[in-house]
């Protein structure tokens, strides 16, 4: 029967005697010692009827034996938590990682963190439920529940981010392409209205506004060129070209072209091609164009009579482009956006210029399916270098050699 007897009742015992003892020898009075002995029984009443089993919710987390498919769990990828009666009592290493190490045994609503989180847990719903802020402030997740039988629930959080960023900018391209569009396409319209009108009775006026129609007419047909040359570039982005391209002759070539066409400005062109540059694998239309943008953005943000040096050179197993202006150069808080689609540093003069908005943004898809790597440099008042390097193709096999 003694056996039987707790030992923090033993405990609580020992610890009455002892204060009833110290209170009759520090104050000498049997009536005051008899009520703190009988304060103290109390306490040992109370501490006897506590189970020895802890509360539920203090239950310890389960054996990997009570939780069923933990080691799946665990090698998913996004976050998954297993619920016992609210708590966290499974928490995978994506879980771990964005919630804390410290969340295994916690109420769920807790360790999430999210009032929407909260509500939904408590309400017990199994349709997803979208969250943001978890993790990071931008970051977007959708919260999707289901029983594991009578006891666990599942809970797993999936990252919606790259989704809605992707979302984002497919909504942004739409509205600013029709911003560019609609924009000359309302000038080309009002001076069509004028010209209609008494101002089409004077030569000079109707030469001049059916200039400007013009000039509107061809931006409206670069801006679509460059669109659907964007879209066919990402179409392809998966599929790796196969032609060896000489990228030193497509380069004289494309100077010689623009020699041409920019008048005086051509002449500030001056090129340095390395003797042996390997050729490289790619598709030399896509490179053509490439090596136009570099150059011709060159020349058009330049200073006039300032030199355009573009140079191109083999280096260990790659071939490097480098085009350089002497310009006004560019802040460094828009170096990181200048490959946005539409991203202008200064709209008005990039517009008078007749750019489009999308040159840098096709450079940038060519070298990514080409599997290179852009580099742009700039220092305000100095100047803009930008570097293009791409794998070089393998040399051929030596006539008589084992391939």
């Amino acid at each position: 029967m003694i056996d039987e007897i707790p030992l923090r009742t033993w405990l609580a015992v020992a610890i009455a005697v002892a204060t009833a003892a110290v209170v009759l020898v520090l104050a000498g009075d049997y009536q005051t010692a008899l009520a703190a002995l009988a304060g103290c029984a109390a306490l040992v009443v109370i501490v006897a009827t506590i189970p020895e089993e802890p509360p539920a919710d203090l239950t310890p987390e389960p054996t990997r034996a009570e939780v069923p498919y933990e080691a799946a769990l665990e090698a998913i990828a996004e976050p998954v938590l297993v619920l016992r009666g609210g708590r966290v009592v499974v928490a995978n290493a994506a879980a771990r990682a964005l919630l804390g190490q410290h969340i295994l045994g916690e109420d769920a609503r807790v360790a999430i963190r999210h009032p929407g989180a909260a509500e939904h847990l408590a309400e017990g719903a199994e349709h997803p439920v979208d969250l943001v802020g978890i993790g990071t402030l931008d970051q977007r997740w959708q919260m999707r529940t289901a029983a594991l039988g009578p006891e666990l629930r599942l809970v797993h959080l999936i990252d919606q981010t790259g989704q809605y960023a992707a979302e984002r900018m497919r909504v942004d391209f739409v509205a600013n392409a029709s911003h560019e569009l609609r924009t000359p396409l309302a000038s080309i319209l009002g001076y069509v209205e004028t010209l209609a009108e008494a101002a089409g009775e004077d030569p000079g006026l109707r030469q001049r506004f059916l200039g400007i129609v013009f000039d509107e007419a061809r931006r409206m047909e670069r801006l679509v060129e460059d669109l659907m040359s964007l879209s066919r570039i990402e179409a392809e982005k998966f599929r790796l070209p196969r032609a060896e391209v000489d990228l030193a002759e497509l380069v004289q070539d494309a100077c010689d072209s623009l020699y041409t066409t920019h008048g005086n400005r051509g002449d500030d062109i001056r090129l340095e091609l390395a003797d042996g540059v390997p050729r490289v694998i790619g598709d030399q239309a896509q490179l053509s164009q490439l090596v136009h943008n570099l150059v011709g953005n060159a020349m058009k943000y330049g200073r006039a009579g300032t030199p355009v040096e573009v140079s191109l050179s083999g280096i260990d197993r790659n071939v490097c482009l480098v085009v350089a202006d002497q310009g006004e150069g560019i802040a460094p808080e828009h170096l990181p956006r200048l490959t946005e689609r539409f991203y202008r540093v200064d709209p008005g003069r990039s517009r008078s210029l007749g750019g489009t908005g999308l040159g840098l943004a096709i450079v940038k898809h060519i070298v990514e399916r080409h599997r290179g790597r852009l580099d742009i440099t700039s220092t305000v008042g100095v100047g803009t270098r930008v570097a293009v390097t791409l794998p070089a193709a393998a040399p051929a096999p030596a006539p008589g050699s084992l391939s």
